[in-house]
């Protein structure tokens, strides 16, 4: 797929201008942004992928009464973590929150390290986290690209009603095409792109009339047209082995003491799909098997 045409610097400063000033006045106060450690900031963006941050926010402030520091997260049992973790959604990543802290304690001085390769070497780190935690944490000059940032440049740069379903090399030279050269002004408007899409440029009902790029915005231009990529498809919830995992752990986590197998067969309906979910759970190291066939969340 040949990269968008490059946007002109004439075109690139309006942009900037126009959403950091949106950005200034219309930014949700959340407790991350602003004066916040870098272990706070890394901690909310592990917790908000694929998780509103309304969830988020009180989980995001209990781990951190609790575990100041990664090294406060580290001295403790990984099977805390995931008691903690709640309802946040896909538990795994409590136990890879668990194993960075104890990368950061044990070879970075239990500090959240700066660069991005350094990032992206902890567990259960990817690119976007990398990227967000280098900008937000330490103000670097870097690129994010998260779901809504794709989505505010394929509808305002490219005229696109949304991104394809899998971030291409395109997307990415864009992205960073439009990054600011300033590393503390490209780390505003890192997180207001995300912002504008959080709030106004969404996936299904757009508040194009709110958008402070309704003017510039090629897709409205355009005349929006409709989504023409591959089909989209939508993940199933009620009866997968996801739900009957999360059931398990739940069940694990608000119990006093060892489950035995008889008692987590209320996870699921199904009785071989209960059992393939616990061994998976054993093999994911979400829950630790004891004798006489009782489970319980990892020390």
């Amino acid at each position: 797929m040949p990269s968008p045409a490059p946007t002109s610097a004439a075109r690139t400063a309006v942009l900037h201008t126009t959403l950091l000033e949106w950005y200034a006045a219309n930014a949700r106060d959340l407790p991350w942004r602003g004066e916040c450690t870098p272990w706070g900031v890394f901690l909310s963006e592990v917790m908000s992928h694929q998780t509103p941050v309304a969830r988020v926010e009180p989980i995001w402030r209990q781990w951190l009464e609790r575990w100041p520091t990664p090294t406060h997260l580290a001295d403790d049992s990984p099977g805390e973590g995931v008691r903690a973790w709640g309802r946040l959604g896909y538990p795994r990543r409590a136990l890879r929150l668990h194993e960075a802290a104890t990368v950061m304690r044990d070879d970075f001085g239990g500090q959240v390290p700066r660069s991005e390769a350094d990032l992206l070497a902890l567990p259960g780190v990817g690119p976007y986290t990398a990227a967000a935690v280098a900008a937000f944490a330490y103000g670097l000059r870097t690129t994010v690209v998260d779901t809504n940032i794709r989505r505010v440049l394929a509808r305002a740069i490219e005229g696109k009603a949304l991104a394809a379903p899998a971030v291409t090399r395109a997307e990415m030279d864009l992205a960073a095409s439009l990054v600011p050269d300033d590393p503390a002004t490209a780390a505003v408007w890192n997180v207001a792109v995300m912002e504008l899409g959080a709030l106004v440029c969404t996936a299904r009902l757009p508040r194009c009339g709110d958008c402070p790029l309704l003017d510039q915005c090629a897709w409205v231009a355009a005349g929006q047209p409709t989504y023409a990529g591959p089909a989209r498809r939508s993940q199933a919830w009620h009866g997968t082995d996801r739900q009957v995992r999360g059931a398990i752990v739940q069940l694990l986590r608000e119990a006093p003491g060892p489950v035995t197998r008889r008692a987590l067969e209320a996870a699921g309906e199904d009785a071989p799909q209960v059992d393939r979910c616990i061994d998976s759970l054993v093999a994911d190291g979400l829950v630790e098997p004891l004798a006489r066939n009782r489970f319980r969340l990892p020390r």
